[in-house]
């Protein structure tokens, strides 16, 4: 079990390090592009995904995790295991960011945090509800019964760069909660206001493409 906490602590650093590191000092939507920073976190997990997933199976993001609870791939002490390994990875990688903003004299106020922008609550929530779905159904349909062998790093990682190329104008794309804690805990302000939405509507779209992998697309039948 170590060995997995260790995995995914990495995996998690390296996406929130990565992603968001890429958004900030990138510049953003307007330096490296909205497909830019979509580009940097699918390939976080693509690199992940063939490093650490023989080890934890690389989910690096608690919505994954509660999709494989509800399928009973894992049984939910080992989740919450995974859980707070996946926030504690993501803290690691914001600190990390923060410490090279600061050292560069670089403002600390954007930390690549999560935002309901002009959409609102109620519709930055039902936006991560429908991202989170489409990302975490195909997850555990590629990693099911039938899943594609050797190739779900790839389908996995372009379907994140998908994600967030339409999520990101509009929330700076979550679809994982340990994403979202991060760099909320290092903006502070509105982001942590605004955290609950980015912990719960990825959440609620895991459980239901979990759902709809086992009883519509038979995602746990041999």
């Amino acid at each position: 079990m170590a060995k997995k906490i260790i995995a995914e602590i990495i995996g998690t650093f390296v996406l929130v390090l990565f992603g968001t590191g890429t958004a900030v000092l990138g510049g953003g939507a307007d330096g490296v592009g909205i497909l830019g920073v979509s580009v940097a976190f699918g390939l976080s997990i693509v690199a992940m995904a063939y490093t650490i997933g023989v080890v934890s199976g690389c989910h690096i993001n608690p919505a994954v995790t509660l999709s494989m609870i509800v399928n009973k791939r894992m049984d939910i002490k080992e989740g919450l295991v995974y859980m707070v390994s996946q926030v504690v990875g993501a803290i690691l990688g914001s600190a990390t960011l923060f410490y090279f903003l600061s050292a560069s004299s670089i403002e600390t106020t954007n930390m690549g945090q999560n935002s309901f922008g002009t959409l609102g609550g109620l519709g930055s929530f039902i936006a991560e509800v429908i991202l989170t779905f489409v990302f975490v159904l195909v997850i555990v349909t590629v990693t099911g019964k039938h899943g594609i062998n050797k190739m779900e790093g790839l389908v996995i990682g372009f379907t994140l760069i998908l994600i967030h190329l339409l999520g990101i104008p509009m929330t700076g794309t979550s679809v994982n909660p340990a994403r979202s804690i991060g760099p909320a805990l290092f903006a502070g302000g509105e982001a942590l206001t605004q955290l609950w939405v980015f912990i719960l509507a990825p959440m609620v779209g895991a459980a239901l493409a979990a759902l709809v992998g086992k009883f519509v697309l038979s995602s746990e039948e041999a």
